[in-house]
């Protein structure tokens, strides 16, 4: 069967027909509809995080519950589930036990450290596939299950409140979730920044109540200090972009919150002045956990946050990654599977 593969080399992906192994206990096999390409998958693809050649790439499947293990419970054949960065974790840590799965240190990766959704079946921990609501779009949802999870996850790190003030740095796939979640969800009102005029454009039809081009406004803070008076009450940074980093802490009032999502290879600049004085807190956030991933789908089950999706031929994975790369893609693409 078809399968997105991280090459031979470690430096790109390739489509292929793989076998798959028996499943065994515990788990559970899905015939994926669905999976979402992720800038995440094109660092793996790349070796960023170390080369993993033959890897089946994928962290935001949706599909079917064909087959589940005579020990599985929690599903059963024809649940619709999720294949997530998040695959599973050792479940007896400190993180597994406080809500904090994510960082288990003995976590386990879709698309990086085992096979994710990039295929036309994948073998699932049954514990760890979320089910996905009968009234929310699978197309769809598949790109909740990363970048609907992370950004949702994200803004309740900030702790935002109805009515304030907040910053999305970044207006692609990512950063389109993270306005309609703060917006149609938290109530916020919502500054988009980006350096994409057609991004943004489609932020503001997104619900963003204002975009800044940072093309065309020289001092993206100062602005944002005029709009809101004394600054964001917390930023979202989705962009892979030092400078993004900067202005965001730059952006913000006292006691605002800074949320780092992206992950641009360079180190931020932070004034400890400013972090002190103004009671600046800088927050890391790594996707969502179940419970996260649970409430995410729901929302848009609900109808409040729809993904922007184009679905493409799984033929052309190669030529999705490429323009992920040259950052010309608009909203998420999302292979098809169901069709393959």
């Amino acid at each position: 069967m078809k399968a997105v593969v991280v090459n031979a080399e470690g430096t790109g992906v390739e489509v292929i027909e793989k076998e798959f192994r028996p499943i065994e206990a515990g788990e559970a096999l899905v015939e994926i509809e669905y999976c979402g390409v992720c800038h995440t998958d094109l660092h793996v693809a790349h070796g960023d995080f170390g080369k993993v050649p033959g890897r089946v790439l994928g962290h935001e499947g949706i599909g079917l519950v064909k087959e589940v293990a005579p020990d599985v419970r929690n599903l059963k054949v024809g649940d619709r589930v999720s294949v997530a960065w998040f695959f599973q974790g050792c479940g007896s840590c400190e993180y597994c036990t406080t809500g904090r799965e994510t960082l288990c240190r003995d976590v386990k990766n879709a698309g990086y450290s085992v096979d994710g959704g990039m295929a036309k079946q994948c073998i699932v921990t049954a514990d760890y596939a979320v089910k996905v609501p009968d009234k929310l779009d699978p197309a769809q949802a598949s790109s909740i299950t990363c970048a609907g999870v992370t950004t949702y996850k994200a803004i309740k790190e900030a702790n935002v409140q109805p009515g304030q003030w907040v910053v999305i740095y970044g207006a692609g796939g990512l950063g389109n979730l993270a306005i309609q979640y703060a917006k149609k969800v938290f109530n916020a009102h919502v500054i988009a920044v980006d350096i994409n005029q057609d991004k943004l454009d489609l932020a503001l039809e997104s619900g963003a109540d204002i975009s800044l081009n940072g093309r065309e406004i020289e001092d993206i803070p100062g602005k944002i200090m005029e709009i809101t008076g004394l600054g964001a009450h917390a930023a979202v940074v989705t962009a892979v972009s030092k400078v993004a980093f900067n202005q965001a802490v730059d952006s913000l009032r006292a006691a605002g919150v800074l949320v780092a999502v992206g992950l641009p290879s360079e180190y931020m600049d932070l004034s400890i002045v400013k972090l002190v004085l103004d009671g600046i807190k800088v927050v890391g956030s790594l996707v969502g956990t179940r419970k996260d991933l649970e409430e995410a789908f729901q929302f848009g089950a609900e109808g409040l946050v729809v993904p922007v999706v184009q679905l493409r031929p799984v033929e052309e994975a190669t030529a999705v990654f490429d323009e992920m790369e040259a950052g010309t893609i608009q909203g998420r693409m999302v292979l098809d599977f169901k069709n393959a």
